[in-house]
C-alpha cells in the first residue's frame, strides 16, 4: 500500500493508512496537563522537567516518539529542528498554547541520541536558535545542540542509604565534606591528559574518599557549562549533566557507588546568575525572559552575567524544579547554593545609582528571598534527610533558621569569617601571633547563631592566594606543623567540616583547574603525614559525639583558657549531649615546646592522648605524653581537677577522659 503522510503543523509522519485532518488533530492534541501548566505559570511547579524539554513518550494511538515543549511566550513561532529533519525550521512547527506561553510538538519515531534545538522567530530580534533550557543532555563543548535521552532507565541500589538518610537529622550527625573539581582531581596522562570519566571516578575517587573517612563528597557544578575556566559556575544547561565526563546514566552510577560505600553527595547549585552565551537562556525568545530587562537588576557586574528575574513565576518554577531535579533523578543528598549574598542584596557589588530599590525602598531582593525559602522548605518536605547549604558571606540574619520562623530555611551556612580569620592567623609569623589571638577566639562569639560549615574551600587556594601549605610560615617542617594545626583546629571547632581536594595531603602549588593534583607528593613522608592526620581526624570525628552532636548549641563548647598570649596556648572543651562525652583540645601556636603545663579539667581519671599532631606518625617530632595523663585533684582554671602535660611545638593535642564507669571500678579496687 502507498504510504500517506500525517501532518502536525507542518510535521510530516509516515502512515500506512489515509487519514483526515481532524483525525490528525485528535491524535496529536497537547499532552501536557493543563493543571501542570497552571502550576508552572503560578511559580509552584516542582517537577517541570517532566513536562518540558524532550520527553520520550507515545501518542494516544500508541505511536512512540518525542514530545518537545518550550516556554517562549513572546515568540511569533517556534520550530524544533535537528538532524532528524536536516535542521529545517519548516518541518516541525510547534503548536502554541497561548494561555501558558508554551509551545509543543510531538515527533513520532524519534528516540535517544537525537540532536535538536529550537528555532525561534522573534518580534524584534529576527530568528534565533536556542538550546533546550530543559535538555537532559548536551553536546560536548564547543558544540551546543541538545540531545534526546532517557531520564530514567537506571536501576538504583541505594535504597538502604536513602532509608537511613530519611531517619537522620543532618545537624546532629557528623558531616565531613571533601570538595572536588572533577576535571582536575586526577587525569589520564597516557591519553592526552584527559580527566577521569564518571565511572572511573566511581572507582578511584570514591575509594580515596572512603579511605580518608569523609562522610560526603561535594562536587563543584556538574551542570553543563561552555567554558572550562568558569569551573562550572556559568551554566547553560541547568538540567544537563556535563558531557565532559560521560552521560547521565554514568553519573547516576557514580552517585550510586558513593551511597553503597556510605558516602553522601552534595552538588554546587548556581541560581544566582547565568552566562549570556547566544545558545543559552539569555534573551531567550527575543525578550528578557529569564532575566531582568533593566541592567541595574539583570546584569551581574562581578561576572558579566545575567541575573535571574526571581519575581517572574515561570522563572521560579524553573529554578525550584531544577533543585528538585537533582534530588529526584540523581538521588543527591544536598545542594550547596553558590553566591547567596549576590541574590539577597539588590545593591550587591553595585554603586549608588546602579541599582533599583525594592517596593519598600530597601536593598533586599524580596523575590530572591521568597525563592530561597520556597526551595529550602520544599526540599525539606520532599526529601527527608537531605539538606541545603548557603555560601553566604555577609551578616544576613537567620540564614539557617526555618523559613516559617523568619529564616531563609537553609540547613547550614558556610562560616566565611572563621575561614578568613583562621587562615590569616596561621599565615602570620608566630613571633607576632600573640597580637592576633582574637582571630582564634572571635568566631566563638557567633558560632551558635547559625548551623555552620567550616570551609577550607577552592576559593582559598587559587588566584594568587597560594595553597593551604603555601600560606604557612616558617621552614619546611614548620609549614607542615602549621598545616596540621589548621586541620586539627577545624575539626575541634564547632561546625561541620569541608576541605578542598589537595588539602588532605598538603598540595604545594595553587590549584590549577587545567591540571591534576600533584599526587607524586605522596611519595614523601611529610605529605603522607598530612594524609594520615586527615584520616585520623575523620575517624575521631565520626566516633566522638562530642564533636558533632551539639555543633549549634553553646552548651557544646567551653573555653578552658585563651588569655595567655605570651605562651600562645589555647585550650577548650567540646561536649556531647551526654555528660560523659567530652574532649579536651589544646593548641601550642608557637614553635617552642611547653611543659610542664597545667590546665583545668572537668573531673578526675585518666585522660588518653587521643591525637597529637606532632606525632612521628604524621612526620612530627614525636614529642608527647606517653599515651595519656592522670588527672590530679589540683584545682586550676576554676575547676577541681587538672592535668599537667608536655605540649610539643606548633601542635594540637586532644585528650579523652576514661569513662566514668571505669573510673568508679578503679576507685572500688583501690579502696
Amino acid at each position: 500500500m502507498r504510504s500517506e503522510y500525517i501532518f502536525f503543523g507542518t510535521n510530516r509522519i509516515e502512515s500506512e493508512v489515509p487519514v483526515t485532518e481532524s483525525s490528525v488533530r485528535k491524535k496529536f492534541m497537547s499532552s501536557i496537563p493543563a493543571e501542570n501548566l497552571h502550576y508552572f505559570n503560578e511559580g509552584t511547579h516542582q517537577q517541570c522537567y517532566r513536562d518540558f524539554g524532550a520527553q520520550l513518550c507515545q501518542s494516544e494511538s500508541g505511536m512512540k516518539g518525542v514530545r518537545f515543549a518550550v516556554w517562549a511566550p513572546n515568540a511569533n513561532s517556534v520550530s524544533v529542528i535537528g538532524e532528524f529533519n536536516k535542521w529545517n525550521p519548516t518541518s516541525h512547527v510547534m503548536r502554541f498554547r497561548a494561555e501558558s506561553g508554551v509551545w509543543e510538538a510531538f515527533v513520532p519515531g524519534l528516540g535517544c541520541g537525537e540532536l535538536y534545538k529550537f528555532h525561534i522567530d522573534t518580534p524584534n530580534k529576527g530568528v534565533i536558535v536556542k538550546s533546550d533550557p530543559f535538555a537532559f543532555q548536551t553536546e560536548m563543548r564547543p558544540n551546543t545542540a541538545s540531545i534526546v535521552c532517557d531520564l530514567d532507565g537506571y536501576i538504583w541500589n541505594d535504597s538502604d542509604w536513602l532509608d537511613s538518610r530519611a531517619r537522620q537529622l543532618p545537624h546532629q550527625g557528623p558531616l565531613s565534606i571533601y570538595e572536588v573539581h572533577l576535571g582536575s582531581w586526577r587525569r589520564v596522562y597516557e591519553e592526552g591528559g584527559r580527566p577521569l570519566n564518571y565511572r572511573e571516578l566511581a572507582d578511584q575517587l570514591v575509594g580515596h574518599v572512603k579511605y580518608l573517612g569523609f562522610t560526603h563528597i561535594e562536587l563543584m557544578p556538574v551542570a553543563e557549562h561552555p567554558l572550562d575556566q568558569s569551573w562550572g559556575y556559568q551554566i547553560t544547561g541547568y538540567f544537563s549533566v556535563t558531557s565532559r565526563f560521560g552521560k547521565l546514566q554514568n553519573f547516576k552510577y557514580f552517585v550510586d557507588c558513593c551511597h553503597r560505600e556510605g558516602i553522601g553527595v552534595i552538588l554546587d547549585w548556581v541560581p544566582a546568575h547565568f552566562p549570556t552565551d547566544g545558545h543559552g537562556l539569555s534573551v531567550f525568545d527575543g525578550s528578557c525572559l529569564y532575566e531582568h530587562v533593566d541592567p541595574r537588576q539583570g546584569y551581574h557586574p562581578d561576572w558579566s552575567t545575567s541575573v535571574f528575574n526571581y519575581d517572574r513565576n515561570e522563572v521560579r518554577s524553573f529554578l525550584i524544579s531544577n533543585a528538585h531535579f537533582w534530588f529526584d533523578v540523581f538521588h543527591i543528598d544536598g545542594l550547596r547554593v553558590d553566591a547567596v549574598a549576590s541574590m539577597l542584596y539588590l545593591n550587591y557589588s553595585r554603586k549608588d545609582g546602579d541599582w533599583i530599590p525594592n517596593e519598600y525602598g530597601g536593598m533586599e531582593n524580596i523575590g530572591a528571598i521568597e525563592l530561597l525559602r520556597d526551595v529550602n522548605s520544599s526540599v525539606s518536605a520532599r526529601h527527608p534527610g537531605a539538606f541545603m547549604v548557603a555560601e553566604e558571606s555577609t551578616a544576613w540574619p537567620m540564614v539557617s533558621h526555618p523559613a516559617d520562623k523568619g529564616g531563609l530555611g537553609f540547613h547550614f551556612k558556610w562560616n566565611m569569617g572563621w575561614m578568613h580569620d583562621s587562615l590569616d592567623f596561621l599565615a602570620t609569623d608566630p613571633i607576632y601571633r600573640k597580637h592576633h589571638l582574637d582571630k582564634v577566639t572571635f568566631s566563638l562569639l557567633y558560632a551558635f547563631s547559625e548551623n555552620y560549615v567550616l570551609p577550607l574551600s577552592h576559593d582559598e587556594v587559587v588566584h594568587g592566594k597560594r595553597s593551604l601549605l603555601g600560606r604557612m610560615p616558617g621552614e619546611h617542617k614548620d609549614r607542615f606543623s602549621n598545616l596540621r594545626i589548621l586541620l586539627a583546629f577545624m575539626y575541634g571547632h564547632p561546625g561541620k567540616k569541608l576541605l578542598f581536594m589537595g588539602g588532605e595531603f598538603g598540595q604545594y602549588n595553587e590549584w590549577n583547574s587545567d591540571a591534576a593534583l600533584d599526587w607524586y607528593l605522596l611519595d614523601y613522608e611529610t605529605h603522607q603525614g598530612v594524609q594520615k592526620l586527615v584520616h585520623d581526624l575523620n575517624r575521631i570525628y565520626k566516633t566522638e559525639p562530642a564533636l558533632y552532636e551539639m555543633d549549634s548549641e553553646a552548651q557544646g563548647f567551653e573555653w578552658i583558657d585563651f588569655s595567655d598570649p605570651d605562651t600562645q596556648l589555647v585550650s577548650f572543651i567540646r561536649r556531647g549531649s551526654k555528660a560523659d562525652d567530652f574532649l579536651i583540645f589544646i593548641f601550642n601556636l608557637t614553635p617552642v615546646p611547653r611543659g610542664p603545663y597545667r590546665i583545668g579539667v572537668p573531673r578526675g581519671g585518666f585522660y588518653q592522648e587521643l591525637l597529637n599532631t606532632d606525632s612521628s606518625h604524621y612526620d612530627g617530632t614525636g614529642m608527647g605524653n606517653l599515651g595519656g595523663i592522670e588527672a590530679d585533684a589540683v584545682p586550676f582554671h576554676l575547676r577541681d581537677y587538672s592535668i599537667e602535660m608536655t605540649i610539643p611545638p606548633l601542635c594540637g593535642l586532644v585528650f579523652k577522659p576514661e569513662p566514668v564507669s571505669r573510673l568508679k571500678k578503679r576507685a572500688v579496687v583501690s579502696s
